[in-house]
């Protein structure tokens, strides 16, 4: 903290301490207009001005955000130093091998090692390792908590040395929860004092869902894992200043509308209005109404939405919120005082604040709903979901499934017993014509209750052999999870789940054999709520025993389904789909086999798990009949007041303090993992975990400069996200990264995930473009990570591509569409792209982070005009770039796109290179962040 604060003020605290602090009220008196400022960029302003130096920040800088426009153009670069940085273990494990391997750099110039050092406190919150293997069983928690350490021993161990190699490492173990919602109920002090200095908290996090503590009032937001580097390394983090969009909300929210419903409605508005890369920012008395975890659930959510923040002001919602949870009295007071001391304490009213536009919505409109099969935006009112899953089911539009009119695949099949081969056997098939089969009343009522799915796993003891009877159709639910910090952040949403479950349970429902359900609670805070009420018994008994603590299905960790199941979709095509209380529903995310997912509140997952199919009216249509009676949703549905008699159960500060008090006790799991110990890490070249980056190599391809003599790697369509670019989910056995992990040793059944495998640059390149739902323009008929190599024309898996022109000294571009890279800030998006030898990538419009991760990889970022796309300028691959007039790049600059094909023509495209700020051109020409971060750190800066 900078002891010379520019509009130094001191803040008395009860007890008779104070703290000193940078106040906004007296930077106003130069400023008048600061009082006008959207609360988010009044705090993000107290940064700018604490951290005044003259040379990263310069007064300038507080100028232009003090005096910001609401509709002006958007030119100044603000260099915004953050409190503090979030890790969750997917992206936190290759941080920490960049800082190992920047380390090593360092050891071999004989220079001091522990220069490289995080300069702000750092958390990691290894939450994205458990995978639902075991699941509808009463020891599915333990037995996935083995499994997920004796997959990941040798990261964990790799964690534990970073932890006492980097001053400010903390980490939380495994086990305890999603790391947004620890960092919201545990993590986050809401003000941070250090050295007798108070400021606003602030973050950046290297999951974009990060914007959650945006509902506690905090700036934060989700970042790469390269820019988050060099945020620990004291980097400000540095982006135009924004527009501001303002959400005003009214109105309260109806019987049986849920916040999921909310944010699926403010998602879907939000996005409509194309408010990407700006700050939204929440008022009204709506969002006064709205407790903290409501406004979480939708803060949550920015990245769907498009914004960099969904920010809710701090107000005393926030305080009782910080009470709730176990934050002791002076913690709450310090909030209070000090949001009031800054002007920022309270929802502003209408007419004191201004925004570049105000957008409304009246919260009494907000009706239950549910967003996919394949996009979060795309909400679809719950009346409405069986004629729109039809309808896409037959299309043959882009959106389309191109079935024939649905059947249903009757089988009687033995559960956890190998499949029978293909046209006889054990299995008994039938294909029913639509309609005849359409509900599970063609199953017994003994079948319903005691079939339940059971996962074949190499490395589970046998499974007992249990008749059942598949009815499988398009449209059958085959994944039902509560999963996901979205929802199970918000106990009332998790209540009113639990009832629904107690209420179908009383009435005799269960879930037919086909669905596998799962409970992934975000805190062991929601545990304890629900067996405190008596609902976690209810929800055992249909099947979502709780399976782990962290990201599971949302992000891909569903884990298998029955051979059977899986056998039948592959054999039949079947559309078959996965129901999520999740935040992401992008093609392959969930399961590679489940083509159409939908998201849900958590009391509409156990609805349709007990349904079986996604196809269903719930206002006409029983979930289920039980001795010749229907049973209706609505005779199911909990009312609101029970929901709120329960919620004081949810919100007990002692049992938060006892949960988190034991947090640094990782138990006897952890405690047995060795730890190395040293400044410097001993890589081990035979490790498939963890391996030395090549990023700090003189190997590695030239950044910076025209590129002459490209050819296209790949060319995308529109909406091409990061879960289509970026290594995820489980790795093929067939696919490049399989090939490697079996030349290295490793059998299949131990390949893990390509999340797991993020600390090994080797399998992450060759798992870059290599999604099997992507499609490649330049392999029409192809669908996955394959690409013609020119000018033979030989299809390839994209890196083997790759690696025969880098052979060849070719170097690479990707044409994308709209949109491109919108999803998660996987930091591998970028570096695998890097490492295949991309140049750069020229797009209709990206995704804020991706792009921002591009050029902290060293590609460059290009878009073309308006209208101008790989489909207008009739491109095949086949191709030779040059991209011209970028030898020097600056912030928007102008250059040309020269494309000659194969017949000799040349075709010159004006395009605009996408290097927003002066400091990302000079990360650029270095060859990205971390040769930056490495040169200052030689020289002796930072």
């Amino acid at each position: 903290m900078p002891t010379d604060l520019r509009a130094s003020a001191r803040l008395d605290l009860p007890g008779g301490s104070s703290v000193t602090y940078c106040s906004l009220p007296l930077l106003a008196r130069d400023w008048p207009a600061i009082a006008r400022l959207p609360v988010c960029l009044r705090i993000v302003l107290e940064a700018v001005a604490r951290h005044l130096d003259g040379v990263r920040v310069r007064e300038s800088d507080i100028a232009a955000l003090a005096d910001w426009q609401p509709r002006a153009p958007r030119t100044a670069e603000v260099p915004f130093t953050v409190a503090r940085v979030l890790l969750q273990d997917f992206t936190g494990v290759p941080l920490l091998v960049d800082l190992a391997a920047m380390r090593t750099a360092i050891a071999r110039v004989d220079g001091d090692v522990h220069r490289v050092q995080p300069r702000v406190p750092v958390d990691l919150v290894i939450d994205h390792s458990v995978q639902v293997d075991v699941a509808a069983a009463p020891e599915a928690l333990a037995r996935n908590h083995e499994l997920e350490y004796r997959r990941n021993r040798e990261r964990y161990r790799f964690l534990k040395w970073g932890q006492q190699a980097f001053t400010g490492v903390r980490i939380v173990p495994p086990g305890f929860g999603i790391c947004h919602q620890v960092n919201l109920e545990y993590l986050a002090p809401g003000v941070v004092v250090r050295d007798g200095v108070a400021c606003f908290d602030s973050l950046v996090g290297t999951d974009s869902h990060t914007t959650m503590i945006n509902g506690l009032g905090v700036v934060g937001w989700g970042v790469g894992g390269i820019e988050a580097e060099a945020a620990m390394l004291g980097q400000p983090v540095s982006f135009l200043l924004p527009d501001v969009v303002g959400c005003r909300l009214t109105g309260q929210l109806p019987v049986g509308a849920t916040a999921t419903d909310l944010v699926l409605r403010v998602t879907e508005l939000l996005r409509a209005a194309k408010v990407v890369g700006s700050f939204v920012e929440f008022h009204g008395p709506g969002a006064a109404s709205l407790a903290v975890p409501d406004r979480a659930t939708i803060a949550n959510m920015a990245p769907e939405y498009g914004a960099t923040i969904g920010f809710f002001p701090p107000d005393e919602q926030g305080c009782r919120y910080l009470a709730a949870t176990g934050r002791d009295e002076a913690t709450v007071e310090l909030f209070r005082r000090y949001h009031q001391a800054q002007g920022v304490f309270g929802m502003p009213a209408d007419g004191v604040v201004e925004y570049s536009r105000v957008l409304d919505l009246d919260l009494a409109t907000i009706v239950p709903s549910v967003a996919g099969p394949r996009r979060p935006q795309d909400r679809i009112a719950l009346d409405a979901v069986a004629e729109r899953f039809r309808a896409l089911l037959t299309s043959d539009g882009a959106d389309g499934y191109g079935r024939p009119a649905a059947a249903t695949i009757v089988v009687r099949a033995t559960l956890g017993a190998a499949p029978a081969p293909a046209g006889g056997g054990a299995q008994e098939v039938e294909s029913v014509p639509d309609g005849a089969a359409k509900d599970t009343s063609t199953l017994t009522e003994t079948e319903m209750v005691n079939n339940r799915p059971t996962a074949n796993r190499p490395d589970e003891p046998a499974q007992p052999a249990r008749a059942a009877t598949l009815a499988l159709r398009d449209g059958s639910v085959v994944i039902a999870a509560i999963t996901s910090c979205t929802n199970t952040s918000n106990p009332a949403v998790m209540l009113a789940a639990g009832l629904l479950a107690r209420n179908a349970v009383a009435a005799g429902l269960r879930p037919p054999a086909w669905v596998k359900t799962s409970l992934a609670p975000g805190s062991r805070a929601v545990t304890g709520y629900l067996e405190r009420t008596g609902l976690q018994a209810s929800l055992d008994a249909l099947g979502f025993h709780t399976v782990g603590y962290g990201c599971t299905t949302c992000i891909g960790n569903s884990g298998p389904l029955d051979v059977h199941i899986e056998e039948l979709i592959q054999r039949h095509g079947l559309v078959v789909a996965a129901v999520l209380s999740g935040n992401r529903n992008f093609e392959a995310r969930v399961h590679q086999s489940v083509k159409a997912n939908f998201l849900a509140s958590p009391p509409l997952v156990v609805a349709y798990a007990l349904a079986g199919r996604v196809d269903l009216d719930f206002a006409r249509e029983p979930l289920g009949t039980v001795g010749g009676r229907p049973v209706m949703l609505r005779d199911l549905w909990p009312a609101a007041d029970e929901i709120e008699a329960m919620l004081g159960a949810a919100l007990d500060p002692a049992a938060y303090r006892a949960i988190y008090a034991r947090v640094q006790d990782g138990g006897p799991l952890w405690d047995a993992i060795p730890a190395r110990i040293g400044a410097t890490y001993e890589w081990d070249s035979g490790s498939t975990y963890v391996r030395e980056p090549p990023y700090f190599s003189r190997s590695m391809p030239a950044a910076a400069g025209e590129v002459r003599g490209a050819r296209a790697l790949a060319i995308l369509g529109d909406s091409v996200t990061t879960d289509h670019i970026s290594p995820a989910g489980a790795i093929r056995a067939d696919s490049p990264a399989g090939r490697w992990l079996r030349a290295q040793g490793v059998e299949p059944e131990d390949f893990n995930s390509y999340g797991a495998r993020r600390g090994n640059h080797e399998v992450m390149v060759r798992g870059t473009f290599a999604n099997v739902r992507i499609r490649n323009l330049m392999a029409p008929g192809h669908e996955g990570g394959v690409t013609p190599h020119h000018p033979d024309g030989d299809v390839l898996p994209i890196h083997d591509a790759a690696e025969r022109y880098r052979q060849e000294g070719v170097p690479l571009v990707v044409i994308g569409g709209a949109e491109y890279g919108t999803g998660s800030s996987r930091d591998w998006a970028a570096k695998g792209t890097r490492l295949l030898g991309v140049r750069a990538v020229i797009a209709r419009s990206f995704e804020r982070i991706h792009r921002a991760n591009l050029v902290g990889m060293g590609v460059l970022p290009c878009e073309f005009p308006e209208d101008v796309d790989a489909r207008s300028l009739d491109l095949d691959g086949s191709e030779i770039y040059d991209l011209l007039g970028v030898a020097k790049v600056g912030p928007r600059q102008a250059a040309t796109l020269a494309i000659t094909r194969s017949d000799g023509r040349r075709h010159e495209v004006p395009v605009t290179v996408r290097v927003d700020t002066p400091i990302e051109a000079e990360y650029l020409a270095l060859g990205g962040i971390l040769p930056y971060v490495l040169r200052g750190l030689e020289a002796g800066r930072g």
